[in-house]
């Protein structure tokens, strides 16, 4: 068999021990970002996200013949800030160029991006891997460009061309703001090449969140990832063939794509065959990459200045006024915070990846103590959220709505099987968390008369109760103090009760 057929036919894949016994993964990590800007790059078309198809457009976005783009302010000053961000240097002046290919999803047949003077340059990002160790991924660059259009394939089994009938066009998304992140080419990962490929992009992700220039939700395509893998055979200098795996959409599956891969490509390699310069598809439902098209170089794109715009030369005083509006960095802000609480790392981790942190900060940050905040968020709320297949901060109760919850179980207005029931109003849409108690009588019992009417009429329908709780078997007073809370619908408070029976029986 040739080395073509076993390429086109290989889909065995190595045992990953075996694979890094033979070879070293080398990886780059390019990562697409629509800002959001209430405008797209060129035009003053709107950017939101759902709208009915093809109703967000206008001459520029759609290529129309005279039509002359304009560059967003907004979403130059967005690039700046995340390549200060990335610790890049800020280019003093660039051009945008025509980067030319031709797909029903471009509609001017060439994308308008930055080529040789992208407006970012030579930084880093230090990421944090599981173990607590950091690992610097170095960038190559950050650059603008437009986003091109939406495909619908039809009729297909798989929602990709081939098998379709026709397909359907969306030009909504043409035209709006992205920056492209491109890393240098990462090395020395070796076993833990897929934990550092996930923990960069969840890095990246948490980073441009805190900078508030995109909502990175990789379910809606706002960030995308794409991962270039090659394997260098062991003691080799020179790079293997990379593949690209294109438009990875969770972070789980940055890493479960890359370790698939490194398994295949190996394979490939061990059988004798060639690994093919392509990009692939990353299959959600099995963890697989299937193959794309034969990847471009840049001279199949035919970059050239585009003449309709002015370069972009943002002033150095521009600049490093840009740079006092950084936030704190996520990761130096989690620290702070864990230290504040004195959880631990692995608690921390919990915290974050179950997506309960910024939940919790609001949370306290409406008042209530970190340790409550906590406790709701990781338990009660995400038992919730599981049930309704949510993420957590999907569930329709917020911070300040839960805060004030807290602060009446503080004040003793609701014991916490009120509290819950309180919780499950606000979710059901009941209203504000003192509308619901109101509405469903949860507030604890004030009325010491009637509270006391209650355990005298509990204590004398259980006379042998009583006399085992005379007798100093305290224990025994759980049965009564039930009945109580029986008798008040859970409105009274079980340990007043306790205290108010134990007295009536000495």
């Amino acid at each position: 068999m040739t080395a073509a057929g076993r390429v086109a036919t290989t889909t065995e894949l190595l045992d990953y021990d075996e694979v890094l016994a033979k070879f070293e993964p080398v990886m780059g990590m390019e990562v697409h970002v629509e800002l959001h800007t209430a405008t797209k790059m060129f035009c003053p078309c709107p950017t939101t996200f759902g709208a009915e198809p093809n109703t967000q457009v206008c001459p520029v976005c759609l290529g129309l013949p005279g039509s002359m783009p304009v560059v967003n302010e907004k979403a130059v000053e967005s690039a700046i800030r995340i390549g200060l961000a990335l610790n890049c240097s800020i280019t003093p002046w660039g051009r945008f160029a025509r980067k030319n290919y031709f797909y029903p999803d471009q509609p001017k047949n060439y994308q308008i991006s930055q080529y040789d003077e992208p407006i970012a340059t030579e930084g880093y990002l230090d990421v944090v891997l599981d173990d607590g160790s950091t690992f610097r991924v170095e960038i190559e660059r950050a650059h603008m460009e437009e986003d091109t259009g939406k495909s619908l394939h039809v009729g297909g089994a798989t929602g990709r061309i081939h098998g379709a009938s026709h397909s359907l066009l969306d030009y909504n998304r043409a035209g709006v703001p992205l920056v492209e992140i491109v890393t240098k080419t990462i090395e020395g990962a070796g076993e833990r090449a897929p934990e550092v490929a996930r923990a960069y992009v969840t890095a990246l992700r948490d980073l441009l969140k805190s900078l508030d220039v995109s909502d990175v939700r990789m379910d809606q395509g706002s960030m995308r990832c794409d991962a270039n893998i090659s394997l260098m055979p062991i003691g080799a200098k020179e790079f293997g063939t990379r593949t690209e795996t294109k438009n990875v959409n969770s972070l789980k599956s940055v890493e479960v794509a890359v370790r698939y891969e490194m398994r295949r490509q190996a394979a490939v390699l061990s059988s004798g065959g060639e690994v093919i310069q392509e990009t692939r598809h990353f299959q959600e439902a099995d963890g697989t990459t299937s193959a794309g098209r034969r990847k471009e170089t840049a001279e199949d794109y035919r970059y050239f200045p585009e003449p309709d715009l002015e370069p972009v030369a943002p002033s150095a005083e521009w600049v490093e006024e840009l740079r006092g509006t950084l936030p704190e960095l996520p990761w130096i802000r989690r620290a702070r915070i864990q230290a504040d609480w004195g959880v631990s790392d692995e608690e921390m981790r919990d915290l974050v990846n179950s997506g309960a942190l910024e939940l919790v900060i609001a949370t306290t940050e409406a008042g209530a103590p970190a340790d409550a905040a906590r406790s709701w968020w990781v338990a009660y709320l995400s038992q919730q959220a599981n049930t309704r297949g949510v993420a957590l901060a999907e569930l329709p109760i917020t911070p300040a709505q839960l805060a004030r919850i807290i602060a009446l179980v503080a004040d003793g207005t609701l014991a916490n099987k009120q509290a819950r029931q309180a919780v499950d109003g606000v979710l059901a849409g009941e209203g504000e968390p003192d509308e619901v108690v109101a509405k469903r009588e949860l507030a604890v019992m004030r009325d010491d008369s009637a509270l006391q009417a209650a355990v005298d009429a509990a204590l004398a329908a259980n006379p042998d109760i009583a006399e085992k709780i005379k007798s100093g078997k305290v224990a025994a007073a759980g049965k009564i103090v039930g009945d109580v809370m029986k008798a008040t619908r859970g409105q009274a408070d079980p340990a007043q009760v306790k205290d108010m029976v134990i007295a009536a029986c000495s």
